[in-house]
């Protein structure tokens, strides 16, 4: 009986695939106020925390230590103020209706007391598109729109370090370790090119996948493998109206 291909032993979720936990230094939310009330902190330290594109603000509070994702234009020594009376600058913390439409935010509560769990990775922002109600639309990177609560706190600002992915890697060990960190296989060999018995896009004279590339949700691990349950596929039909000609 021949062994598991990779992407079923990879499946199985061993402590082999797990993003390793040593190197994390706290978790990076925001603490817990009275949105009502006006709290200053103060940055002490910016640290990197091993798997994370973004730097973390060491912040003090009331004497007590905080982590969060750095904003661009933060230094060493800078106040940071949160509460819905805090002043609209770079890095402030407020909730989504103390902050104006069309704003640059960051860090993004999904449910209020969460500590912050959209738009964190390095040089992403979202735009306060509007607000209904009790509740406003984001507008995330990907330019999708989503609703959420407006007592959910955000930064006003965007992620520090934007230009990370510009900087290539120089050897194939750095990019190693740094797809380590955040359990990522590398490096990574095409299905194509795998033999038949390794992969179900394996093997032929030509490395092509020889059958669908969509699969079923409900397909057993082995064959799990492609565009799984996607909403369409082939290339963008555009549709175009009818050609008034001028006389």
């Amino acid at each position: 009986m021949g062994k598991r291909i990779l992407v079923r032993r990879r499946g199985k979720g061993g402590m082999q695939w797990r993003a390793p936990s040593k190197g994390k230094i706290a978790p990076a939310k925001y603490p817990l106020f009275n949105p009502e009330e006006l709290v200053t902190g103060k940055i002490v330290d910016l640290v990197h925390e091993r798997g994370r594109s973004a730097p973390l603000c060491k912040i003090s509070f009331n004497g007590s230590l905080n982590y969060i994702p750095a904003v661009t234009g933060l230094t060493v020594g800078s106040d940071i103020y949160m509460g819905s009376s805090a002043p609209l600058q770079q890095g402030s913390i407020l909730p989504l209706a103390s902050i104006p439409e069309g704003s640059e935010i960051c860090n993004i509560e999904r449910r209020f007391g969460d500590g912050g769990k959209l738009v964190r990775v390095s040089g992403s922002s979202a735009i306060l598109f509007s607000k209904t109600g009790d509740n406003s639309i984001i507008r995330f990177p990907s330019r999708k729109s989503f609703i959420i609560s407006s007592n959910c706190r955000a930064s006003l600002g965007k992620i520090a370090g934007g230009g990370k992915t510009e900087k290539p890697f120089m050897r194939a060990g750095e990019r190693y370790y740094a797809k380590m960190a955040k359990n990522q296989q590398y490096p990574r060999v095409r299905g194509i090119a795998m033999a038949a018995v390794y992969h179900p896009f394996g093997g032929g004279r030509h490395q092509h996948p020889g059958k669908s590339t969509s699969t079923s949700r409900n397909a057993p691990p082995g064959r799990k493998v492609g565009l799984i349950a996607p909403k369409k596929t082939g290339r963008k039909r555009i549709t175009r109206g009818p050609i008034e000609v001028s006389r």
